[in-house]
């Protein structure tokens, strides 16, 4: 397959700009954030460790190559009708997998699987119009790991776990194979395809994942009202689905107020060979736990709201109080990451957040979610006065030299 070629030079000013998130690109993550959605049914189904271990194993493969479908329309925007026809490919492979969610360790394995195998061959296929046959450096590893969940679905127990085990371990090697493989055959090397790969346009890379957090919190906010169902509603029900929302709020403002425009300062201020591994750390290693802490939370929501009364077990205070001290917990390495200050906060607020869990669970449900947002609250009020009198609420410029070690 040929690259696609655009000789037509940028306009002035056009990288400090940066280009905006297409609809396509939004309408594609909508579809994504339904496996969030299939996630938090399986969680609240069984909160159990077991299956909050298996819903981390399965967001974990599937984060992985949605963060490869933004870093691929972020250098390969789906601005021409081919592109957007195999994006729309790749939205349903994506739906596959997450119809196949609710029972992919009963007897959908192997749909899901297959499902994941159509999502990596159209990311290859798009990849190659950019970078050519360079991409099999990460299309292979990405289609063996699909490979091994797909071969998870034909068996159980330890030995499905494992095969799906397997499938991370393949993906964490692929950026190490993509950036230390050799180069093609015209003697081009693996540095100037990290080069390329460090290309990315840092406005639309950060608002993308922004966005995508966005409609991962409305998942949170309709939990809410599948908690209620069709209870009658009272005074106590409105008191409870109003902090549950503040809690969902807190959330938002811990990313959203401070977090974003950083981000993108920093990625603009570190070279293009460092670039892309700052956007893997960053928006993968670092999103992965926010992402699983929302859904979690959206799971203890749905478990909680219909039984504020009643002394919850251990599972909807655990759920509730988990999803949020993991999303600070991400929140923390999100700025460790990109040196954006401060972090203490942050660190100190997530075990803080999971301790409220021990009265949580022995007192009636509502004081677990008013103890959360007692925390999350006082985090944001302390941190603010303090970079209000200290000055550091200023987001320096990373240390390339640190981000490359």
């Amino acid at each position: 397959m040929d690259r696609d070629t655009d000789t037509t030079p940028a306009p002035r000013g056009t990288e400090e700009r940066g280009r905006r998130v297409s609809s396509l690109e939004l309408f594609f993550d909508l579809v994504f954030v339904f496996t969030l959605t299939q996630l938090t049914v399986l969680l609240a189904h069984d909160l159990s460790f077991a299956t909050a271990a298996r819903v981390a194993l399965i967001l974990v493969v599937l984060f992985w190559m949605y963060g490869a479908y933004a870093y691929l329309t972020n250098q390969v925007p789906p601005d021409r009708p081919s592109r957007r026809l195999l994006l729309m490919l790749g939205m349903a492979a994506f739906l596959i997998c997450a119809l196949a969610i609710p029972r992919v360790f009963d007897d959908t394995g192997v749909v899901f699987g297959l499902g994941f195998l159509l999502v990596v061959v159209v990311h290859t296929a798009l990849y190659t119009r950019s970078h050519g046959w360079d991409s099999i450096w990460y299309g292979v590893p990405n289609a063996l790991a699909a490979l091994s969940v797909t071969a998870a679905g034909g068996t159980d127990g330890l030995t499905a776990d494992g095969l799906w085990l397997l499938a991370i371990a393949l993906q964490f090697v692929t950026p190490f194979v993509a950036e230390h493989g050799p180069g093609r055959r015209d003697g081009r090397s693996a540095a100037t395809l990290r080069v390329q790969l460090g290309t990315l346009d840092p406005a639309h890379f950060v608002e993308r994942h922004g966005l995508l957090l966005i409609i991962a919190f409305g998942e949170s906010v309709i939990s809410i009202g599948v908690g209620i169902g069709d209870l009658p509603l009272t005074p106590g029900l409105f008191g409870g689905a109003f902090l549950a929302l503040a809690l969902a709020i807190a959330l938002w403002w811990t990313y959203f107020v401070r977090d974003e425009e950083g981000a993108e300062a920093a990625f603009r201020a570190t070279p293009a060979p460092q670039r892309w591994r700052l956007a893997m750390n960053a928006y993968y290693y670092a999103f992965l736990p926010m992402l699983l802490g929302i859904a979690f939370l959206a799971a203890g929501v749905k478990k909680t709201l219909g039984h504020l009364t009643e002394h919850p077990h251990w599972g909807p205070a655990l759920a509730l109080a988990g999803g949020v001290a993991l999303f600070l917990a991400g929140d923390a390495a999100f700025r460790a990451t990109l040196n954006l200050r401060p972090i203490r906060f942050r660190a100190a607020a997530s075990p803080l957040a999971l301790l409220t869990s021990l009265p949580a669970a022995r007192l009636p449900a509502y004081v677990g979610l008013l103890l959360l947002v007692g925390v999350l609250t006082a985090m944001l009020a302390v941190e603010a006065r303090c970079c209000t009198a200290t000055g550091e609420d200023a987001s320096p410029a990373p240390d390339p030299a640190r981000i490359a070690r």
